[in-house]
């Protein structure tokens, strides 16, 4: 006879539930990591389409207390009318099988080490290769001005640039202010270096080490959780652990996406 093991979790620990609502078409939610708000225009196998109120679109997957209705947490079911269609991409798009490349567009992104790149093209190269947008990466920060001095961006070549750590009051925040205008996007992350944004649960640790300022931070990292002081191989143990956005904390995602969708809304 199967024994079963008794629930002892404290009532008070355990998750209030939540109401499950159809996505119906013209549904309107919000998608909390990101802050996306917008109404449901289509519900597939595991995703949910939302437009905004600027006609942007955004594929989110149907999980579990996944979405804000009036301010309210609830999980977004597929309606019993909802057609089956296939995949996602590791940013949450649905796949579109045998989808060509676009032509390259004019405008860029600029990320601020290769890393950060190699980052950007796990999770969203293949909905970049769809936009045509090509990622580059800085050798610094403060070779911002220049850079964008020489690609001077206009309307049919907006520039996006991810900067890591990006604080108020510091010389790479007014490096990136006075390089922003209404054709130059400069969006910044909380974190370091682009590790942190990588979640400690996906990497297999418990939390990314605190490093004494004025030390190297990926080394001290390496030393910090016993791994060799090779910040090559380091990096690339953490990328092998990122399969999708949801290995990726919602500060990172959000700024990316925002730089997507800077670049590619143009005439």
């Amino acid at each position: 006879m199967r024994q079963y093991s008794p629930d002892l979790t404290p009532p008070w620990k355990k998750p209030k539930p939540v109401p499950e609502v159809p996505a119906d078409s013209g549904l309107v939610v919000e998608e909390p990591s990101t802050g996306f708000c917008g109404a449901v225009i289509r519900c597939e196998a595991g995703t949910v389409t939302l437009e905004d109120r600027f006609g942007k679109h955004r594929v989110f997957p149907l999980e579990p207390r996944g979405f804000l209705l009036e301010g309210r947490v609830v999980t977004l079911v597929r309606p019993s009318n909802a057609p089956v269609r296939p995949t996602r991409t590791a940013s949450g798009s649905v796949a579109v099988p045998g989808a060509r490349a676009r032509v390259a567009r004019a405008g860029r992104i600029y990320v601020e080490g290769r890393h950060d790149a190699e980052l950007v093209e796990r999770v969203w190269g293949d909905d970049l290769r769809i936009e045509g947008v090509v990622v580059e990466y800085l050798e610094g920060v403060d070779d911002l001005p220049s850079i964008v001095s020489s690609f001077s961006p206009g309307p049919d070549a907006r520039l996006g640039v991810l900067v890591d750590h990006l604080v108020p009051g510091t010389k790479e925040w007014r490096i990136a202010e006075s390089v922003t205008s209404e054709h130059a996007l400069v969006v910044g992350h909380p974190y370091i270096d682009v590790w942190e944004a990588v979640k400690p649960s996906s990497v297999g640790i418990r939390e990314w080490p605190r490093i004494p300022h004025g030390e190297d931070w990926k080394k001290g990292v390496c030393r910090a959780l016993g791994w060799p002081e090779n910040t090559g191989e380091a990096w690339q143990r953490i990328l092998s652990r990122v399969r999708s956005y949801k290995d990726l904390e919602p500060e990172l995602l959000g700024r990316v996406e925002e730089l997507i969708d800077f670049v590619t809304d143009q005439p």
